[in-house]
């Protein structure tokens, strides 16, 4: 869809609007309006993706991993702390892969909001994006509430 209606509306072409996570000991890790979260592989709402990216092996212990997550779902990366633009899935998944591995996700991923608040439909959608409450069903909340 966005591929098809983004010219239209934006003015550039778009191949999609990405949500990103990171599938790490068996386990696919993600952020949204509730904090950090994890499900099976391919568990959330959204389904299994439609494109993966491997980012390689970590040499981090699962415990590791585990303790510095918590830790990021205390601060960072809090549900009240996403913002649709600047403090969403893709920084998380991001900074996590570069953590685990030292690579970033792709930047075409990483710059859409950018490109989408650099015309001026995108500005006009902005306060009504930033309104909206993203929190991907899935699992279990790692580092809030419950988990």
């Amino acid at each position: 869809m966005a591929r098809n209606l983004s010219p239209i509306m934006l003015g550039k072409q778009l191949d999609g609007i990405w949500h990103t996570a990171i599938v790490v000991y068996g386990d696919e890790f993600f952020f949204g309006g509730v904090g950090i979260s994890s499900c099976s592989p391919g568990g959330t709402m959204l389904g299994s993706p439609d494109t993966v990216v491997e980012l390689g092996n970590t040499e981090v212990t699962e415990e590791i991993f585990m303790d510095y997550l918590s830790s990021l779902g205390e601060s960072t990366y809090r549900g009240d702390k996403y913002r649709l633009f600047e403090h969403n899935c893709n920084t998380f998944t991001n900074e996590v892969a570069q953590f685990l591995t030292g690579r970033k996700i792709p930047s075409h991923i990483t710059d859409l909001p950018s490109e989408v608040l650099s015309t001026p439909f995108g500005q006009i959608l902005r306060p009504i994006l930033d309104s909206i409450h993203i929190a991907p069903q899935g699992g279990n909340v790692i580092g809030g509430r419950h988990s």
